[in-house]
């Protein structure tokens, strides 16, 4: 029985994207511009495609290998302590603004958020927090 034309010229197409995909990945492994696929870790801590020399290496021991968390010393004042001047505030309805000394920007303070009863023209010192509205001061304490 015959081979069908079609099936004859499937098979040539086939064979044409076969020696076609040899001939590209030959062509890739030659080119000089193509990054090597492996890669080592100096000693100075930069990539080469040279292995380390193992005269050169260090051993560890598993004993000198500190794994902890450093610790901290508690301090009063917080690091995202900010400070300002109370621009307002309604003692009636227990809210008000504080103006912060160095950016100039408001935020919202309500009666919760205080630490010491505080009045307009105050020096406090308070912490940022997240509200609903956007950024409120929590912890308002009168600066010392």
């Amino acid at each position: 029985m015959a081979i069908s034309f079609n099936k004859k010229e499937r098979e040539k197409k086939r064979q044409k994207k076969k020696r076609d995909k040899q001939y590209a990945r030959e062509q890739k492994k030659d080119n000089p511009l193509n990054p090597p696929e492996f890669m080592y870790v100096g000693l100075d801590g930069n990539l080469t495609t040279q292995p380390p020399d193992p005269a050169l290496r260090k051993s560890v021991d598993i004993e000198d290998i500190d794994i902890s968390t450093p610790s901290s010393v508690k301090s009063d004042a917080s690091k995202f302590a900010k400070s300002g001047t109370v621009k307002f505030f309604n003692t009636e309805k227990g809210y008000g603004f504080i103006e912060e000394s160095t950016t100039r920007e408001s935020f919202f303070v309500h009666v919760d958020n205080l630490e010491s009863p505080i009045k307009e023209g105050d020096r406090v010192s308070f912490e940022t927090g997240k509200g609903p509205k956007g950024p409120v001061a929590v912890s308002v304490k009168l600066a010392a």
